[in-house]
């Protein structure tokens, strides 16, 4: 299977992110070495992970074990509640960075808001201190509401990223308008949905056939052409080919819009006022 080159999407600070990378969520160390060393020699430049996860020694093990250049590729990782401050967000990132074996992070995000403890305020400063250190090359959220975002502009802080849960169902319509507005880049975790019903729908399904497509390409597709960043996770190495080889065609604007029109109320979505870690 012919891999295509990536795209790069510019974040506001002049940073170029590949614009469709690997997830690693569930995947333990051993497993998430393996996936990442192959989709790295696959062709992805982008790898996501968390402290939360539990897998950043085996990510930082599957980036060495590829072979390819650290410049070369982009580490996204995500820090939890208990770091919510200035100064533990330091301590966040030392500890990802140890356990990764890097000596920068390529993006550092908050990894939910977690406005019961209301510290995520203090907490984007820290990233802030740490871009001016060099310790990382962009900052970020994840699973931000259009509220939290708020409190961070009031503050006088954009995240370059922040990274929602978001497929054909969930569009996330308000907060990705807010994004526009504000130079903010759509990354996208779960974006072929979760448990497989996304891909079985009729509308998706006649597409994937009509270009003799899998149907987790034609979502994924339609992430990219809307300018979204998706992180698909998969193990499996053909499967990850397939997941990276959707750029050398195009959706026509009819197919985005049967597409757009499967748009679901948000039941499924995890709220971030409720849940974190």
């Amino acid at each position: 299977m012919k891999i295509n080159c990536v795209p790069l999407v510019k974040l506001a600070n002049g940073v170029e992110m590949p614009q469709t990378g690997l997830g690693t969520w569930p995947l333990d160390d051993a497993a998430a070495a393996q996936a990442v060393a192959s989709a790295l020699q696959t062709g992805y430049r982008l790898v996501d992970t968390a402290e939360n996860y539990g897998n950043e020694t085996g990510v930082g093990e599957g980036i060495r074990r590829a072979g390819i250049a650290r410049d070369a590729v982009f580490v996204t990782s995500k820090f939890n509640r208990q770091w919510h401050s200035v100064n533990g967000v330091r301590e966040a990132c030392e500890a990802s960075l140890k356990r990764l074996g890097l000596d920068y992070l390529d993006l550092l995000l908050v990894h939910w808001p977690n406005p019961d403890q209301d510290r995520y305020v203090d907490a984007f400063e820290g990233l802030v201190r740490l871009l001016e250190a060099g310790k990382v090359r962009a900052i970020g959220t994840s699973n931000f509401k259009p509220a939290h975002l708020q409190r961070l502009f009031d503050a006088g802080f954009v995240p370059h990223v922040n990274q929602l849960q978001l497929d054909p169902w969930h569009t996330r319509d308000d907060i990705v308008a807010i994004h526009a507005e504000r130079g903010i880049v759509t990354q996208t975790w779960s974006p072929i949905g979760r448990g497989g019903e996304l891909l079985a729908q009729d509308a998706i399904v006649s597409i994937a056939q009509r270009y003799g497509r899998t149907p987790a390409q034609i979502v994924l597709r339609w992430h990219t052409q809307r300018g979204f960043v998706p992180v698909p996770k998969s193990a499996d190495p053909q499967r990850q080919a397939q997941n990276l080889d959707i750029f050398d065609w195009r959706l026509t604007d009819e197919e985005m819009a049967a597409i757009n029109a499967l748009k679901r109320p948000e039941a499924g979505i995890l709220d971030s006022d409720t849940f974190g870690h």
